[in-house]
């Protein structure tokens, strides 16, 4: 999960740790699976960043995008930062410590943005507040990469996620002062809101998925893209 106060800042030096022992690597491929698809973009933002792996991965796919990373932990931005530190794509990645409810992006300014791991830590007023004020920060054909927890429909995969997510959300509300406690329909909030699921992935039994959405119109180049992606997808 990620970060909705600057609790954070008491795992922000364990985070990737404790990310790793839980789930292994499943939350990085997770973040990662669909970054591909903003190697054209020119304007990224980031919401929930975090330490800053997912900035430093996209700054390398993305050699032309300018990159905006939202968090509300200064402890996570201090490392996202360290992190970036002396590489050629530090003057193109921006940082600003801000609540995610109260964070208003610039209108029309971006043609892609990334939520991985942090819509989780609201609840679905919440969720639809951002997933609001983030959409009209959006150009026409920007693309949505989302990544987080949910519950798979049924059987053993069902039962498993709802006790690993009742433990996360005890341990984050204990460490972090995290005030939701049940997982929000983020991803359907998204498709009620007009994004269309153009791909996925998921992982862990189903309790983690990866999505690329777009809303209205796709462009060509974009289209064709995930295509290509669905279709090395399916060979994975």
């Amino acid at each position: 999960m990620s970060r909705p106060s600057t609790g954070f800042d008491r795992l922000a030096r364990w985070y990737r740790a404790l990310e790793l022992a839980a789930f292994g690597r499943d939350l990085e491929r997770a973040r990662f699976a669909f970054l591909g698809r903003l190697a054209r973009s020119r304007e990224i933002l980031l919401l929930g960043e975090g330490d800053g792996r997912c900035a430093q991965r996209l700054s390398q796919l993305a050699p032309e995008a300018r990159i905006l990373c939202v968090d509300s932990s200064p402890g996570m931005i201090e490392r996202a930062e360290r992190r970036l530190a002396g590489s050629a794509a530090r003057e193109r990645v921006a940082f600003a410590c801000a609540d995610l409810l109260q964070f208003a992006p610039d209108p029309g300014r971006f043609d892609a943005v990334a939520t991985f791991f942090v819509l989780d830590c609201f609840d679905a007023a919440g969720v639809e507040s951002i997933v609001s004020r983030t959409a009209a920060a959006l150009r026409p054909g920007a693309l949505w990469l989302f990544a987080d927890f949910v519950l798979p429909r049924q059987g053993l995969a069902r039962l498993r996620a709802r006790v690993w997510l009742a433990s996360l959300y005890a341990f984050f509300r204990w460490e972090t002062g995290l005030a939701v406690s049940s997982l929000p329909p983020s991803q359907e909030i998204l498709e009620r809101s007009g994004w269309l699921t153009m791909a996925s992935r998921e992982l862990q039994r189903g309790m983690i998925r990866s999505c690329v959405l777009a809303r209205g119109p796709v462009p060509a180049r974009a289209s064709l893209e995930l295509d290509r992606h669905l279709q090395d997808a399916g060979r994975d």
